[in-house]
């Protein structure tokens, strides 16, 4: 049941992860599990952005963001913030923000 359930989250990506593809891969990861946000650069050198979809699909995504990224980036640390259930997608579609 709590697999329809809706969720949103804000995360912020720190470590080797500007100039390495990480928006792009991110990006196509999101879509590839049904997800909707966004990613974007910081003038700080850290990745944020934000994922809204089926719980366990953002699971599946902070899990991603925490561990994977793209195969040249080094992820020092993940920060999620903001997690809450929402009755309907804010988002629509995948995005990279500049």
């Amino acid at each position: 049941m709590s697999a329809n359930k809706l969720t949103s989250v804000d995360f912020e990506i720190f470590g080797n992860v500007q100039g390495v593809c990480f928006r792009m891969y991110t990006e196509d990861q999101g879509r590839s599990l049904g997800l909707n946000g966004w990613v974007k650069n910081t003038r700080q050198g850290t990745v944020i952005g934000q994922i809204q979809g089926p719980q366990d699909k953002v699971q599946d995504m902070m899990l991603w963001l925490r561990s994977v990224g793209s195969p040249s980036s080094r992820i020092d640390r993940a920060v999620f913030s903001n997690q809450r259930d929402i009755s309907k997608l804010e988002i629509h579609g995948f995005s990279t923000r500049y």
